[in-house]
């Protein structure tokens, strides 16, 4: 069995209401194991047979649309995967770790796009691109930040967590 993080998008605000103990639930009657949630905010710890993590998040993104009625998505990735997600982040070292952020997309990151996004927008914080996620420095904080709004020129699902969370999940996956 291997151990995977998920990190569903749009749980727990916007009125997507959804009990931790109940998605437990639901993911454990599904095959999977070791199910653990990290904070209310739709991040789960389990362990499943390897296969691919897009099958994982689809498997699960179906779950909690089935049994809850929540369109949402899932990114998944592997103890390794959630390591090079904050290692990779060039802004983790010198920024504030509830500020500094790794946005996960539901898809590959369309680098072309996403270079020309940056060139043209203008807010103070600081964007460096990934592969499957990108990095953000939100500098001056995330509650003002118009970056969200403008972002949806890219028209992708993301679902962000700070490299403090992140860490925290590390840490649980390691022990």
């Amino acid at each position: 069995m291997t151990r995977y993080v998920a990190l569903l998008g749009s749980i727990n605000v916007g009125g997507n209401r959804l009990k931790m103990a109940e998605l437990r639930e639901a993911l454990e009657r599904e095959d999977f194991a070791d199910v653990e949630t990290v904070v209310a905010s739709g991040n789960v710890l389990f362990s499943h047979e390897e296969r691919p993590s897009d099958g994982l998040a689809e498997k699960i993104a179906y779950i909690v649309k089935d049994r809850f009625g929540i369109d949402t998505f899932a990114v998944v990735r592997s103890r390794d995967e959630l390591a090079a997600a904050i290692a990779d982040n060039p802004f983790a070292e010198d920024g504030e770790t509830n500020r500094v952020h790794t946005v996960f997309t539901q898809k590959p990151l369309n680098g072309a796009a996403f270079e020309a996004f940056t060139d043209s927008y203008e807010g103070p914080e600081r964007l460096a691109a990934g592969t499957r996620e990108f990095f953000v420095d939100f500098r001056e904080g995330v509650a003002d930040s118009k970056l969200g709004q403008a972002m949806r020129k890219l028209k992708l699902r993301t679902t962000a967590r700070n490299i403090r969370s992140l860490k925290r999940m590390l840490d649980k996956m390691d022990s």
